[in-house]
């Protein structure tokens, strides 16, 4: 159990800490440092937030209730964080391009309330996404046991690593000239906020929320392409893989389990889950060149009118 606890705890862990840290990194940046500590405050308050889920899980709730319960509020989270990332990208998108010279002292005044309380609401959603995934987790390899999976040291050095391996990412990204920051982030945060989306559109698809276009002959979601030959999305579907055709994937199911929980890798996507991920990025490409163009007919409009009044 404890080994299987530091690789929950590592890839939940890391996965919150390293949007956490574009959003502060971002903050401190443009130079509003000030906000950090309400960032701080969000995660804060989601941990106790995981924490009541775990007391509840473990002195309330039933099993089948609770995951019932969770399937739900991790419907809603992951598609609410999803929006706000792509607000977030957009809004990075457009700060991005108005850095220019002397322009950077004056970047804090673009930040608007909005965009701020976005950020907050994403450090707290994002930060009890992956504390409650956590106590789902620790309640299945310890039998209910949460309590137990939490103190092990598999726990406890999971998360060591996890805030070493972002310390060292974003120590190295402080040295990244501004613009680029923005451009790496921006793309870094567009994969994760379609793997938000799809994942979403799979746990709907697999309560029967949404149905489907493409069916077996047996009435089952079908998929539009098979890759657990490559990289399982579970350990578990690497074991079938392995017992069914007698040789192993390429990779290993822990590896595909990481990219699923962090970028929304699906082994046999559906007809919507590969629609959801390829439409988004078309989206968001989409909503960038209309934000640009809209930029660039203000600037225009601006520049003839101060040529008229010069005239």
């Amino acid at each position: 159990m404890d080994f299987q606890a530091f690789l929950i705890t590592f890839r939940e862990a890391l996965e919150a800490l390293l949007i956490i840290g574009v959003i502060v990194t971002y903050l401190t940046r443009i130079g509003e440092s000030k906000w950090n500590k309400w960032v701080w405050l969000g995660v804060f308050l989601a941990l106790l937030s995981s924490y009541g889920v775990a007391l509840a899980f473990q002195v309330v709730l039933t099993g089948f209730a609770a995951m019932a319960s969770h399937i739900y509020l991790k419907i809603g989270i992951l598609l609410v964080s999803s929006a706000l990332l792509t607000h977030m990208i957009l809004f990075m998108a457009k700060q991005g391009r108005d850095m220019r010279g002397e322009v950077q002292s004056k970047v804090a005044a673009i930040l608007t309330t909005g965009s701020v309380i976005n950020m907050l609401v994403h450090a707290y959603l994002i930060t009890l996404r992956e504390g409650i995934e956590t106590v789902f987790f620790f309640a299945a390899i310890s039998g209910g046991d949460i309590e137990q999976a939490i103190r092990s040291w598999g726990a406890l050095l999971g998360l060591v690593v996890a805030i070493a391996v972002a310390w060292t990412f974003f120590r190295g990204a402080r040295k990244v000239p501004l613009g680029k920051f923005f451009k790496i982030t921006g793309a870094f945060l567009v994969l994760i906020a379609a793997g938000l989306l799809v994942q979403g559109v799979g746990i709907m698809q697999d309560v029967g929320m949404l149905g489907t276009l493409y069916k077996t002959p047996g009435g089952q979601i079908g998929a539009l392409y098979d890759l657990t030959w490559l990289m399982p999305e579970h350990p578990q579907d690497y074991e079938h893989y392995l017992r069914d055709y007698g040789v192993a994937p390429l990779i290993d199911g822990q590896v595909g389990i990481f990219f699923k929980a962090f970028l929304g890798y699906t082994q046999d996507p559906s007809v919507e889950e590969f629609l959801a991920y390829w439409g988004y990025y078309f989206l968001v490409f989409a909503l960038i060149v209309r934000q640009r163009k809209k930029e660039s007919a203000a600037v225009e409009t601006l520049d003839n009118s101060t040529v008229k009044v010069s005239a």
